[in-house]
């Protein structure tokens, strides 16, 4: 790897980091959220919409930071940037772009085209 494997260490310890501290703002607002007091048919809406996206949102951000964890956690097993499919080295540009990637790209479009068979 060109870029060397500190460089995306560094890349998910500062990406889970960012997710840790966005999950600390909304768990925050979740706490000290306001909640309108009305009857108004609008207004009630517009609170379950904003509770159900908020919700949505923290789920998200909760599965990648587990996605992060565990690809921080391969480098102590020495895994790290190897395909879980083939064994093979996963792309340097695609650890770039997506450093949590579990597989090569081959191996991801084979996923995607058939996840059942992967």
């Amino acid at each position: 790897m060109a870029k060397g494997l500190e460089f995306f260490r560094r890349m998910l310890e500062e990406e889970r980091e960012k997710l840790l501290r966005e999950l600390e703002v909304l768990k925050s607002q979740k706490v000290s959220g306001a909640v309108s007091h009305t009857d108004h048919m609008a207004e009630v809406a517009t609170d379950a919409f904003d509770q159900a996206c908020g919700q949505s949102l923290e789920r998200h951000l909760e599965k990648l930071l587990q996605e992060i964890e565990y690809a921080l956690s391969k480098f102590e097993k020495g895994t790290y940037g190897i395909c879980e499919k083939c064994g093979q080295p996963i792309e340097e540009t695609r650890l770039e772009t997506l450093p949590q990637a579990l597989y090569c790209l081959e191996c991801q479009y084979r996923y995607e085209m058939n996840p059942r068979r992967g």
